[in-house]
């Protein structure tokens, strides 16, 4: 049996400098524009900044295999912290939901952290469970582990997040080696029920959806008949988007007609981030972010097929696949492609928990690559 150690000796010439380089560039541009958008949140977006670094310097040192062997330890984490953030007292509660823990200097949003710990606990249950993944006993396993989390996210409630972490989750079984046979038959069920579920919630009177999810639904099927209500935020930053045309506004303008000046969408350092980006920045820097974002994932894929076992496979693709789920999320839902939904953009928006978790996903890739297949 192979002794695991707390730390390996490492390559210099395998430390994927140009992934830190990536994240580093996309995060100073998320600086500037979190700055534009509200002046008073960027100290905190450079702090957090700052602290995703050292966090990544540090895990990207540190043996994975390792940190797998406690996934059960992680696993029990994740659902703790989600369930202790639905406590009275314990939870804040802002605009009707109770997603964060207040640390004094800054709110904790433990599902953001959840979705790694979840990445590293499935990429060792999938790696133990290799041969049989594909088997009925095994993806009911699965299944009721996810939905652990998934139910305590729905509850606070965070409907983004849980769509966003029951992607990942599937996500992270095709890349384990879940059978097509299996896909295809989860495929030709799920599409008509999602048409199904669709259908039901737009009619009066529904049970199935709080009162505003279904008037998010019905704004992004009919954003004319509810401009001045939830289709407000997404038709406004459709149109600040379009305003920058090619090279935008610039950073930092003061015009009265500025969708941030003009209090024409709420909160647009967070979910709307990418308004900004397309109002001041333009096409160029909307293509700019995107496209950081998308060597980003694919250069986590591309560490991942060098993985020295399936378990770093899987982080290394986990991580990339919620860097792109969350990106297209984001994106979708300020261009109105998507109903308007909470989530922030990877590296760019404001939120301290979002960016040092990406940061912890990041330095696991790191670390991951400095261990490819030849490594002994």
């Amino acid at each position: 049996m192979r002794r695991i150690k707390f730390r390996k000796p490492y390559k210099l010439k395998n430390y994927r400098f140009g992934l830190v380089a990536l994240v580093l560039v996309l995060s100073i541009i998320g600086i500037l524009v979190v700055g534009s958008a509200n002046e008073s949140y960027q100290s905190k977006q450079i702090f957090g900044v700052v602290i995703g670094l050292v966090v990544m310097a540090i895990v990207s040192l540190i043996d994975y295999v390792w940190i797998t062997n406690f996934y059960w330890i992680l696993y029990g984490m994740s659902v703790f912290m989600l369930a202790i953030v639905l406590i009275p007292g314990i939870g804040v509660y802002v605009n009707g939901a109770r997603r964060w823990i207040n640390l004094g200097f800054t709110n904790f949003q433990p599902s953001e952290l959840a979705k790694i710990l979840l990445i590293i606990f499935f990429a060792k249950f999938i790696m133990k469970h290799k041969e049989d993944l594909s088997e009925k006993q095994t993806i009911l396993k699965a299944v009721v582990l996810i939905a652990i989390p998934l139910a305590l996210i729905l509850k606070e409630p965070n409907l983004s997040t849980t769509i966003c972490t029951a992607t990942l989750f599937c996500f992270l079984m095709y890349v384990g080696g879940l059978s097509y046979r299996f896909i295809g038959t989860v495929l030709l069920i799920t599409i008509p029920v999602a048409v199904i579920f669709l259908s039901i919630v737009v009619q009066p009177n529904q049970k199935l959806l709080d009162n505003y999810q279904q008037k998010r639904i019905l704004a992004w099927l009919e954003p004319e008949k509810y401009a001045s209500d939830e289709a407000y935020q997404q038709n406004n930053s459709v149109m600040a988007i379009g305003s920058g045309q090619l090279t935008g506004k610039g950073l930092n303008n003061n015009t009265t007609t500025s969708v941030k000046n003009g209090n024409f969408i709420l909160e647009p350092q967070t979910d709307f981030i990418f308004a900004i980006v397309g109002e001041e920045l333009g096409f160029v820097g909307c293509c700019l972010i995107i496209a950081l974002l998308l060597l980003i994932v694919i250069d986590c894929i591309l560490i991942g097929t060098h993985a020295q076992d399936t378990a770093g496979k899987v982080i290394c693709c986990g991580v990339g696949s919620l860097i792109g789920i969350q990106t297209f999320i984001n994106v979708a839902v300020a261009t109105q492609i998507f109903p308007n939904t909470g989530i922030p953009l990877p590296f760019v928006s404001y939120g301290l928990t979002s960016l040092v978790s990406l940061y912890l996903g990041i330095g696991l890739v790191l670390n991951i690559g400095l261990q490819p297949k030849k490594y002994k």
